[in-house]
């Protein structure tokens, strides 16, 4: 039986709150985070089994079975985030719970979009299965676009309203994950408006993806039914989002946004309820060297947030979006999901329960971590090794054989925020050599449904690279992509990842200079959090050596694996070529004119 509903619990919970009983867990000495009326004051708190029984005057009881001593320290609600992919971790389940638990996470609602666009119905599954159990509470939501853009590029598998509704259907489903495609919703395409209204229709969340919508078009996403976004990337956008009644995951990934936003909020009257905490993709690494739902609050309160209107939207507001009348609240009846601060300001999470279980301490897990049986997709990277020949743009073929001299060339412009831009490039035997300035990106499909042609496109913007990096994690659709000027550099990388059944490499002078294998689906790892962490610092430093340091994001390697984001406005390369994600449009050739 559900704990939530077990009459003889909520019975002994009874008891102990009146003094009939006693508790089984006494957390004495604290100041209790009221996060629902923004007040901090003295209380002791009693937990039977996973649930709060009381919250009461310090001192006043002391009947328990076992005590905790929390004396100068802070009880507040264990943090949630609000939009999270894991998979961006290169975690499985049980290594992302052993990672963000200790401080602080102790529930999520999770977008398995990546596992879905490799694996399917079959992916979301393994996602739901591993996380039973865990000390991190996974509440799952249903992809809603595999792939983001049908017709700009393929995933691993197609899903459309029927397998939507299945996976909405599942009880450990909270909603329909982030609608992506926002040009089918502004233009009632027929899977889009098939997908929402399964959304809809199962009375569960309905999560949004608004990247550049304002005015009229906002209006209109909203209208189709859609009640929240993460996708903050300009000044205005928290603000509007806001105003037009959208639920904000607000991320930490663009920093340069954060001080005005805080400024913004504290000139509100009232701190929006409709304002939430999110990650939605961080590294192993990050996670463990600088926090996640943590982080980003430590930041906000750095910036001017008050600390525990800061701890508010990352519990009593992210609750009340998630309908969860359990969470999000140290109050008798909820969830005994509860941390221990030593600092408000720094968010500095010294224990973790996890319903009602000390989990973790001093920064480590202090239970055993272990993932529900599942079955993980394996061997997902359906190509064969490639050669130097399939890393260059080849154009301007004439009738008897292949151009030589000059030729002008779409280029994609500027990593993730792309434009349309041109240059004049040279053609020796139908092959483009870079300009300065310029080299190529280069999409492989990788899942086996069409044959593995790489697609290549002139990029700008990126800095002067002396070596390659090749990622299976290009979001969203997961194909191989490599980036580089030298065909040979591209080439070695390419086949790491490939021989390693999906990851990350950089090769530099003919070689692969560091790696992360990621051979689940190609996006996670089965080693430690620690380690997994340990690859990823060596990769990005690789790639820092070579010429990768765009400081766009927060995490500088998280750039190339974006780069390929069709459901993102501007022009992307694509396992199906040069797409237009403003018109959503392909584009036959990057050839503009050709001179002799």
């Amino acid at each position: 039986m559900n704990d939530a509903v077990d009459p003889a619990l909520r019975r002994r919970a009874v008891d102990a709150a009146r003094g009939v009983g006693p508790f089984d867990l006494l957390i004495t000495g604290g100041s209790v985070v009221d996060v629902g009326t923004c007040e901090v004051r003295p209380a002791d708190v009693g937990l039977v089994g996973p649930l709060i029984a009381s919250v009461h005057p310090s001192g006043s009881r002391t009947d328990a079975l076992d005590a905790f001593d929390a004396t100068g320290r802070f009880i507040a609600p264990g943090l949630i985030d609000m939009h999270v992919h894991f998979e961006s971790s290169m975690l499985t389940p049980g290594a992302y719970a052993s990672a963000v638990c200790p401080r602080g996470t102790t529930t999520i609602f999770g977008d398995p979009h990546e596992l879905a666009n490799v694996a399917g119905v079959a992916g979301v599954r393994y996602a739901v299965e591993a996380s039973r159990g865990l000390p991190v509470r996974f509440i799952v939501q249903a992809p809603s676009c595999v792939p983001p853009m049908p017709g700009l590029e393929l995933s691993g598998a197609d899903l459309h309203g029927p397998e939507v509704a299945e996976m909405l259907a599942w009880p450990e489903v909270g909603g329909l994950a982030e609608v992506m495609d926002m040009l089918g919703v502004l233009t009632s395409d027929g899977r889009m408006v098939d997908v929402v209204a399964a959304g809809l229709a199962s009375g569960k969340l309905v999560s949004g993806h608004a990247a550049g919508l304002t005015g009229a078009e906002l209006q209109a996403y909203l209208a189709a039914g859609i009640t929240s976004d993460h996708e903050i990337v300009t000044q205005d956008d928290a603000m509007e989002k806001l105003r037009a009644g959208l639920t904000v995951e607000l991320r930490g990934a663009f920093e340069h946004l954060l001080p005005g936003l805080v400024a913004e909020l504290n000139e509100l009257p009232e701190l929006p309820t409709h304002l939430c905490a999110a990650t939605d993709d961080l590294f192993a690494l990050t996670l463990l060297t600088d926090g996640g739902i943590d982080h980003l609050l430590r930041r906000l309160v750095g910036y001017g947030l008050d600390p525990v209107r800061a701890l508010r939207i990352a519990t009593y507001h992210a609750a009340y979006r998630l309908r969860r009348t359990d969470l999000g609240l140290v109050a008798a009846g909820r969830q005994a999901d509860l941390i221990i601060l030593s600092d408000l300001a720094t968010v500095a999470v010294d224990d973790v329960f996890a319903a009602g279980q000390h989990v973790a301490s001093a920064g480590e897990m202090i239970v055993p971590v272990v993932e529900g049986p599942s079955v993980p997709p394996l061997d997902t990277m359906k190509i064969d090794p490639l050669t130097p020949d399939h890393f260059v743009l080849r154009v301007g073929h004439i009738p008897g054989g292949v151009y030589n001299g000059t030729t002008r060339l779409r280029v994609l412009a500027g990593p993730v925020f792309t434009t349309w831009g041109e240059v004049d490039a040279d053609v020796r035997d139908g092959v483009v050599v870079p300009p300065a300035g310029h080299m190529l990106q280069v999409a492989v499909h990788r899942h086996g449904r069409i044959a593995p042609r790489p697609q290549a496109a002139l990029i700008s913007g990126w800095g002067e690279w002396t070596g390659a990096v090749a990622t299976s994690v290009s979001h969203d659709t997961h194909n191989l992509v490599v980036f580089g000027r030298d065909p040979v550099d591209m080439a070695a990388a390419a086949n790491q990842v490939i021989a390693d059944g999906g990851g990350v490499a950089v090769a530099s002078g003919g070689k692969v200079v560091a790696r992360v294998a990621l051979p689940i689906a190609g996006l996670l790892s089965p080693l430690p959090a620690a380690e997994v962490a340990e690859a990823q610092r060596a990769v990005q430093d690789a790639a820092g050596a070579i010429g990768l340091t765009l400081r766009i994001l927060t995490q500088p390697l998280f750039t190339v694996m974006v780069a390929s984001l069709a459901c993102l406005p501007g022009p992307h390369i694509t396992d199906l070529g040069l797409i237009d994600g403003t018109t959503g449009e392909r584009i036959a050739s990057p050839l503009l004119t050709s001179g002799g």
